[in-house]
């Protein structure tokens, strides 16, 4: 796999990926010193996140208990303080292309593949949460570009069946998996670092770890256990209010997580991974994340009882507590049972 002139894989060294995420609080010119602060400490890449709250959180939306833990009261409120406008990211992705770094981006909804495309991003990136969004890995494969994907929150066989599907889209050589632990921080004790292995078995193509504990040792860990990618998520202030900061980097603590990674790497040494810690499973930490932060099937439009479904009448949004991203295609045919509120997400049981 490449992305941009740059191999990603095994004896090809580490490819460190600092995520800025929404840790911008919204304002981009927060996003320009960071995405200094990643090339300053020798990261690969820089990775924002692509998002419409309105596509993205339905009246149904739920906080996370980290996000609340970070202070925060209301889920849609607090997307709306932290969206950029594509507009925004244009001089981010400039100043990010003149540091020598790659662009990279997660798109949240499939409506805005097609705008993002109006941006030079290296690759793009699906969050967790969307291993099982069928239709936004379908049109970001689509793309032709370069596709990391995460699998915080997931089982092994959502995992198998994500890369099955995106073999099915003529894929390879071009997407690699990441482990991951959906939990913010994520404590050491669980890491799960031998999901790497699991990965290795359940997908093809590059692996790496998404990390989100605190420190700045699990890196390398992982490198040793067979990462060729990491993602980290970088701050400004760890003390910062929002509900990513404190599971982030400030940059010294990224340039040393950097540094050790490409030590580990360069050093070629390797950990083996007893088999019984090679699985891909959910923690109970994952739990709460993955009820939120999946998207189900939503209704565009208040629906009586009797109305026959159409395409028109459908959208994917958050939570995960209704009809599966994945199932979508399924519903179109189906006649709603029960009145249905418009931006409400639809259950099997609302429908024939």
């Amino acid at each position: 796999m490449n992305i941009g002139e740059r191999e990603i894989g095994e004896g090809r060294g580490v490819y460190v990926i600092a995520e800025i995420g929404v840790n911008h609080d919204g304002a981009p010119e927060k996003a320009l010193d960071l995405v200094d602060a990643a090339a300053a400490a020798g990261a690969d890449a820089v990775k924002l996140q692509y998002f419409q709250t309105d596509l993205l959180m339905s009246k149904s939306a739920k906080l996370a208990s980290y996000q609340k833990a970070a202070g925060e009261s209301d889920p849609i409120a607090m997307l709306r303080r932290l969206e950029l406008r594509l507009e925004q990211m244009a001089p981010i992705v400039t100043r990010t292309k003149a540091a020598g770094l790659h662009a990279i981006v997660t798109v949240f909804s499939t409506e805005l593949v097609e705008r993002a495309e109006t941006l030079a991003w290296d690759a793009y990136k699906t969050a967790s949460p969307d291993i099982v969004h069928r239709p936004l890995l379908e049109r970001l494969a689509r793309t032709g570009k370069p596709l990391i994907v995460s699998t915080g929150a997931a089982r092994a066989e959502e995992v198998a069946t994500a890369a099955g599907w995106l073999r099915s889209w003529g894929t390879a050589g071009r997407v690699a998996t990441l482990q991951c632990v959906s939990s913010y921080p994520t404590p050491m004790a669980e890491a799960e670092l031998g999901g790497i292995g699991a990965l290795q078995v359940l997908t093809s193509g590059p692996v790496g770890y998404s990390d989100h504990t605190a420190g700045e040792d699990a890196g390398a860990m992982a490198v040793r256990m067979g990462a060729t990618l990491l993602e980290k998520h970088l701050t400004y202030s760890r003390a910062a209010k929002g509900p990513d900061h404190s599971a982030s980097l400030e940059p010294d603590g990224l340039r040393r997580y950097v540094a050790l990674a490409r030590a580990a790497a360069e050093s070629g040494e390797r950990t083996a991974i007893p088999a019984a810690q090679r699985v891909k499973r959910v923690l109970p930490i994952e739990e709460d994340v993955r009820r939120v932060s999946r998207q189900s099937v939503v209704a565009t439009r208040a629906l009586a009882a009797g109305t026959v479904l159409i395409e028109s009448d459908l959208t994917i949004k958050r939570p995960g507590t209704g009809i599966p991203a994945a199932d979508l295609a399924r519903v179109p045919g189906k006649r709603v049972v029960r009145a249905i509120e418009a931006d409400c997400v639809i259950a099997w049981e609302d429908v024939a």
